[in-house]
């Protein structure tokens, strides 16, 4: 599988679990991963899933603007850049977003 379809294929699957199951996300992280949300830095897997778990909102939809993805260290890893809107239920107008995956 070339790198952009395995980019894309990651972020649909990554982006239809935040929106239905946020807590199907914990296999995603490693112990050692971090996520930074405005300012503050959650590590570990079960503390960046309880940090999505305690967002203030419960259903949301994301869109996807764009994926972006180059290759990262000698261990063929990959860095992957979306962006895209952020539609929260009730909400009329959309919240934008990116995110940076590696």
């Amino acid at each position: 599988m070339d790198p952009d379809s395995l980019a894309k294929a990651f972020v649909e699957h990554y982006y239809s679990t935040f929106d239905t199951n946020r807590g199907g996300l914990a296999s995603l992280y490693q112990d050692a991963s971090m996520l930074t949300f405005e300012g503050q830095k959650i590590q570990g897997s079960s503390n960046i899933v309880a940090k999505l778990n305690s967002l203030p909102f419960q259903q949301c939809n994301h869109s996807i603007s764009t994926v972006d993805c180059q290759p990262s260290g000698p261990a063929g890893g990959m860095i992957v850049f979306v962006s895209g809107n952020l539609q929260l239920a009730g909400e009329q107008h959309a919240l934008k977003f990116s995110q940076v995956s590696n």
